[in-house]
């Protein structure tokens, strides 16, 4: 007996993941006649942590849905911003720290590894802690321990910072979170931080921050306007509006 043959066609967001034939539109596929339709649109490489609806014959169906001969299937994107039932908290694979700081200059909570535990050990953190993994790692991202994925479709910071905030609309609350560590901040006087203050930095700067989890001192150091520009972009793009902590360490 033949195998049941399927018509699929992905959205256009997805066509980075699939083979050039199948982004002109409906193309067939030959199944096994068991496998579940998340297993063939994974199989065709694309992750279900970048899918929303999966249509049968115009009918939304769960991933689950074993799909029969002659059906047509509609593989959808993710919606844009994906619905939250509490502020998102992130996790970063070791291949994106950059992102991981910035996220974390916004206020945003954004765990990171480095150096790499391992695809097992991310996997096994985003579930117990509840968090978003973000990576441009497909294999990762397919793991079935995950609490829940993103992939990250870029390679240039400021267009990953983008897209996760577009993606995810987590509230910003800018120079509130320790860019090194993830811990929050808190107000610090110049007495409490001096032994990390330079000669320079002791006399030219009063305002002062300290993270409450590993001591770091921030200021508003040589770098604050280059961060101050990325804030600034983020809150008029994506937040209502900044935060009380104008400080970073110089």
């Amino acid at each position: 007996m033949d195998r049941p043959q399927i018509w699929l066609d992905f959205a256009p967001e997805l066509h980075l993941f699939v083979s050039s034939p199948r982004r002109a539109g409906r193309t067939a596929l030959r199944t096994d006649g068991v496998s579940t339709l998340g297993h063939v649109v994974e199989s065709l490489g694309v992750p279900l942590t970048e899918v929303g609806a999966l249509l049968v014959d115009g009918r939304a169906v769960p991933d689950a849905h074993v799909p029969a001969d002659g059906e047509h299937i509609e593989v959808r994107a993710v919606t844009r911003p994906q619905p939250s039932a509490a502020p998102p908290r992130f996790l970063l694979d070791v291949h994106l720290g950059t992102l991981a700081r910035r996220l974390r200059l916004l206020g945003v909570d954004a765990a990171y590894e480095n150096p790499d535990i391992g695809d097992a050990a991310l996997a096994a953190r985003s579930a117990a802690e509840q968090r978003i993994m973000l990576s441009r790692d497909r294999g990762l991202l397919r793991r079935r321990e995950l609490w829940a994925g993103a992939y990250v479709y870029s390679h240039r910071p400021a267009e990953q910072l983008r897209d996760v905030l577009s993606r995810f609309a987590p509230p910003l609350v800018p120079w509130s979170r320790c860019t090194t560590c993830n811990g929050t901040l808190r107000t610090a006087t110049k007495t409490s931080v001096r032994e990390q203050l330079r000669d320079g930095t002791e006399r030219s700067y009063d305002a002062f921050a300290q993270c409450t989890e590993c001591g770091q001192a921030y200021w508003r150091g040589a770098h604050h306007a280059r961060l101050e520009a990325i804030v600034t972009e983020a809150v008029r793009d994506f937040g209502p509006g900044r935060g009380q902590l104008g400080v970073v360490s110089g």
